[in-house]
């Protein structure tokens, strides 16, 4: 059992989050949910997958996170001519000495942007596979562990589907969560243009990837009551009998739900997960993972009217501290 996290801790990992929230803001003027949605996938050791139009800055966004965290990262851009090896690395012959040596490929980094991941074939998506569920890639037969933390940013532009390769269910529900990035406001729109107007701002190194692991022990350690676990698994058996919905959110949703509330109720210094934390985060996690019915599919709109449904009708507990 996990030793109760003590106040201290508490308060010192919501100020140094808070800083990554300030330090990212300088660069990204978009408001704090696109942040938020990073770290809570950063801390529940989960994935991202970023949905918007061209330039709405979904590679400044990660350039900039990464950035405060002082780790390594490597940006993919997918192309339909992207081989799996091009991400996981390859083993190459070294014409002097005549043996074999490793290439690493982009994906041995703290933090992947897989930028327009839907640009390449299922064979070159699905190279990712194993990287984001088991942390690790086999290359040649040799399993090789990849650093700690690790974060794939993946970006796909929902609206030029012409010439590109969906991806699979399977793949998917390999993201803890899902953000879409609209236009700013204008207001942000004109901060924006007065920020990198001159010299555009650089966000400063806040943590490093030992501190960023230790918050991510710490996360784990956030407390969970019952009531908490089974206001999860009825939001995801809500979804499977919904009748607008083919498939619903699968057992891995109900984990991604529990993962990323213990994520949000440490970011927002507290010790323990409330039914609270699972409606702040059930739209990213479970929105992307259901398929509509044929007749609906492809409404995003229907899609989260069935999320909302489920928060709207979906009984639960006030859950206190204990």
């Amino acid at each position: 059992m996990n030793a109760p996290l003590e106040t201290s801790e508490i308060a010192a990992a919501a100020a140094r989050l808070d800083e990554v929230r300030r330090q990212v803001s300088r660069v990204f003027v978009g408001g704090s949910v696109a942040v938020d949605t990073l770290l809570i996938a950063l801390l529940a050791q989960g994935h991202v997958l970023l949905e918007g139009v061209p330039g709405v800055a979904k590679t400044t966004l990660a350039k900039a996170f990464a950035q405060t965290l002082g780790s390594t990262m490597r940006r993919i851009q997918f192309t339909p001519d992207l081989l799996p090896s091009d991400i996981t690395g390859t083993y190459v012959l070294d014409p002097r000495s005549g043996a074999f040596s490793l290439r690493r490929g982009p994906v041995f980094s703290n933090v992947v942007l897989a930028d327009e991941i839907n640009r390449a074939p299922a064979k070159t998506q699905s190279a990712l596979l194993e990287a984001m569920q088991e942390r690790q890639v086999t290359i040649e037969g040799e399993r090789l562990e990849l650093p700690r933390p690790f974060l794939v940013v993946a970006t796909q532009n929902p609206i030029d589907l012409e010439g590109t390769y969906p991806l699979p269910e399977a793949q998917v529900d390999r993201f803890l969560l899902r953000l879409l990035l609209g236009y700013p406001e204008e207001g942000a729109e004109i901060a924006m243009l007065k920020a990198h107007a001159a010299r555009p701002p650089q966000a400063e190194v806040v943590l490093s990837p030992d501190e960023v692991a230790k918050l991510q022990d710490l996360t784990t350690r956030v407390h969970v009551e019952a009531e908490v676990h089974a206001y999860a698994v009825g939001l995801t058996r809500f979804t499977r009998k919904h009748p607008q919905v083919l498939l619903g959110a699968s057992p891995r949703a109900s984990l991604g739900l529990l993962l990323a509330a213990k994520s949000h109720a440490l970011l927002h210094g507290r010790s323990f997960a409330t039914p609270d934390d699972i409606r702040a985060v059930a739209e990213g996690v479970l929105c992307h993972r259901l398929i509509l019915t044929p007749d609906l599919e492809g409404d995003e709109r229907l899609r989260r009217s069935v999320v909302l449904e489920a928060l709207d009708k979906v009984p639960y507990s006030r859950v206190v501290a204990r």
